[in-house]
């Protein structure tokens, strides 16, 4: 998916403004995506770099909510351990 979206799997390598654009695409296939395994890969993505919606706002089943949930709980974490 990065290299889709941003064009590397280094994004490091990256400036601002390439990572702008980059999270701009995973926005736009976030918000057209339907299909309910890519739409939460992709907001994993946009969790993953700060850029995510509320899973509330972002999903409409309480599964998929709690399971984005569970997700940027278990993000916090390894950030908080890792850093």
């Amino acid at each position: 998916m990065l290299t889709h979206y941003f064009g590397t799997t280094d994004l490091d390598t990256l400036d601002t403004i390439a990572i702008d654009d980059g999270l701009e695409r995973v926005r736009i296939a976030f918000g057209t995506e339907r299909e309910t395994g890519r739409r939460f890969a992709l907001w994993a993505v946009l969790a993953t770099l700060g850029d995510a919606p509320d899973p509330r706002d972002a999903f409409k089943t309480p599964a998929e909510q709690q399971a984005a949930q569970a997700y940027a709980r278990a993000l916090r974490t390894a950030v908080t351990l890792g850093g």
